[in-house]
């Protein structure tokens, strides 16, 4: 989407802000009606405006930023998770109030109707005070798990642990172990000390394998700079190995030339190695152990409706049709188009980019986000034959500077050998 088209976007959800702001002040004027402290009656009815009204003024005037060369800093994702969160709570308030409001029209309606009402009497009964008050306590749910989501749901690290059984893994790697992060989106953190739990949990993983799955940054190189000697900590005995992700191209931002914005991403791609990754770029690599190999591809972005760079023949060239296949794509969308059906058979595909929305439930047997209505394979493992898909969720955060119900993910894979009775 054109900058121009999201500006239009977020002016017009602006403006339907400020209608609400209206109408949940008059609200809280019925709320606050018989309150004998008056100065405790306008904290609550105009701190509640001008806090409201406050972070909608400095989330437009933030906007033109998004697109700027330092793109949105931590401080214009909290502006943006606040507008979010105000703009929610006050949608269920100004719905559960006007539920009672609609209730008195019709009452008035019907008593005018039948000829009950009273002469001078108003037309419409007075807004009772119990139905501000459920709309502030239903209100307090989205506002209070907003603001959780955003001071510690977004560091709530959760290991996934899958074992999955193949016909045609080699005997040697039966029990090998691969610990996945992807998205780490490292332009966006703003606690270090909590994201190095994050980085710690990954490395007490101790598996054989560590591969990371693209979106290393926001926008731009220097985003990742300051963490290399933290990511740099994660080592595995078979290697360390990464792929592109479509933020990493720079394509979000502004940039002063076209060799600028390629220079920034030959620039990370050197920080890929600088955090000991080794980036696989359309190629592949083959892994020994104990005589016998697999093959592990790494391919460029390729997603459907974002950039399309990563080319899986060429990824796949001199790869043995035979040899059991690894295969790291950012994307699940290029799995769904070019992986399922694919003649070469590849085994196990390690995408990201989804983040599960970083908002739903997953939990009692209840599985929902609303990025399921975007992408068929969104989180967690899925299975075509004898192909399987894992989408990580990502360990970082990008634009919502929070997570609720899709938590960040470290993965942890354990590859077993199929026994045949």
């Amino acid at each position: 989407m054109h900058g121009s088209g999201l500006f239009k976007i977020f002016f017009v959800f602006a403006a339907i802000t400020l209608l609400m702001d209206w109408y949940v002040f008059n609200g809280l004027r019925s709320l606050t009606n018989d309150w004998q402290s008056r100065p405790a009656r306008a904290i609550v009815i105009w701190g509640f405006l001008l806090i409201s009204v406050g972070v909608t003024v400095v989330f437009l005037l933030g906007i033109n930023s998004f697109r700027s060369f330092r793109g949105m800093t931590p401080f214009h994702e909290w502006m943006l998770s606040l507008f979010l969160t105000f703009f929610i709570t006050k949608l269920v308030f100004v719905i559960v109030l006007s539920l009672g409001d609609f209730g008195r029209f019709i009452y008035g309606i019907a008593n005018n109707a039948i000829g009950k009402r009273i002469p001078g009497q108003p037309y419409f009964p007075e807004r009772r005070k119990f139905i501000s008050e459920i709309a502030i306590l239903i209100a307090a749910i989205p506002f209070t798990s907003f603001f959780y989501a955003m001071i510690r749901g977004k560091y709530d690290y959760k290991v996934h642990r899958h074992t999955i059984y193949f016909d045609e893994l080699p005997d040697a790697f039966d029990g090998f172990t691969i610990t996945q992060l992807s998205d780490i989106h490292s332009g966006s953190f703003d606690n270090v000390d909590a994201m190095q739990r994050g980085i710690d949990l990954a490395k007490a993983q101790k598996s054989d394998l560590f591969v990371f799955t693209g979106d290393l940054v926001n926008n731009a190189a220097w985003e990742i700079e300051q963490y290399i000697d933290r990511f740099s900590q994660i080592k595995a005995p078979y290697g360390q190995f990464s792929i592109l992700g479509n933020h990493d191209y720079g394509d979000y931002i502004e940039w002063d030339s076209l060799q600028a914005k390629a220079a920034n991403l030959q620039k990370l791609k050197q920080h890929h190695a600088e955090l000991g990754y080794r980036l696989l770029l359309d190629e592949n690599v083959v892994l020994e152990k104990g005589g016998q190999k697999i093959s592990l591809i790494g391919i460029q972005n390729w997603g459907r409706g974002f950039v399309q760079i990563g080319d899986l023949k060429k990824a796949m060239q001199d790869v043995d049709k035979d040899t059991f296949k690894i295969l790291l794509s950012h994307d699940p969308t290029h799995w769904e188009e070019q992986v399922r059906f694919h003649p070469t058979d590849i085994h196990l595909t390690l995408s990201g980019h989804t983040h599960g929305a970083q908002f739903g439930i997953e939990a009692a047997g209840i599985r929902w986000s609303p990025v399921k209505y975007r992408y068929l394979d969104w989180a967690g493992l899925i299975k075509e034959k004898n192909r399987h898909l894992y989408v990580n969720r990502g360990f970082g955060f990008l634009a919502f500077s929070g997570r609720l119900g899709i938590w960040p993910e470290i993965t942890v894979i354990t590859l077993k050998k199929r026994k045949t009775v």
